[in-house]
């Protein structure tokens, strides 16, 4: 992507962000990004495909998960390595939109966009479903080798334990950030009790 079309989908992010989809006008992006209107649309003709690019760089680039680099040795390893990721994603996502809003602000907003596009975008649900779907299979992979390795023993099938450590830290996510806890403070509370459950699970 070069230099000028990816300012302008920083810029419109950081807008999206702020407002809603049906808020944020093509003059009000244009303006922001300090370009001629010829530059601006020479990149976007509209401001679905320029929402729809938006969300690609948001939840493929900035928000995708590298499990190809997460440990396989172990499932206590794997999750730790998601964990780590997870505050990248964090401090990645504060340093790209952060400039002058809260974090608070920041993070109930990144939930509103998903939500306004899961809405407005039949495409895009589809593309997160096959995304959720992507990732439980991982997890579910890596819980099955802990468990034929003898790493972990438990009465809930792999789907369950998968699905278990999955929702327990998005739920924890969003009940902190509906108490506006700082995003770098996100993920150590659900890693305290991925840990606890992992102990209960521990051959």
């Amino acid at each position: 992507m070069n230099d000028s079309k990816e300012h302008i989908i920083t810029v419109a992010s950081r807008l999206f962000l702020q407002k809603s989809y049906k808020e944020v006008t093509m003059k009000e992006i244009v303006d922001k990004t300090g370009l001629s209107k010829g530059a601006f649309y020479h990149y976007f003709e509209s401001k679905e495909q320029l929402f729809l690019e938006v969300l690609d760089f948001f939840f493929t680039d900035i928000m995708k998960h590298a499990y190809e680099k997460y440990s396989r040795k172990s499932f206590y390893q794997f999750y730790h390595d998601y964990a780590n990721e997870m505050k990248t994603f964090g401090k990645t996502y504060l340093d790209k939109f952060g400039e002058n809003e809260t974090e608070k602000e920041l993070s109930m907003n990144y939930f509103s966009l998903a939500f306004d596009a899961l809405k407005l975008f039949p495409e895009f649900k589809e593309k997160m479903l096959l995304g959720m779907k992507h990732e439980f299979e991982i997890w579910e992979s890596v819980i099955k080798k802990a468990r034929e390795s003898g790493e972990i023993n438990s009465a809930m099938s792999d789907e369950q334990i998968a699905q278990t450590f999955i929702y327990l830290s998005d739920g924890i996510g969003m009940h902190m950030i509906m108490e506006g806890a700082p995003i770098d403070e996100m993920v150590k509370p659900y890693v305290e009790l991925w840990d606890k459950l992992y102990e209960l699970m521990k051959a």
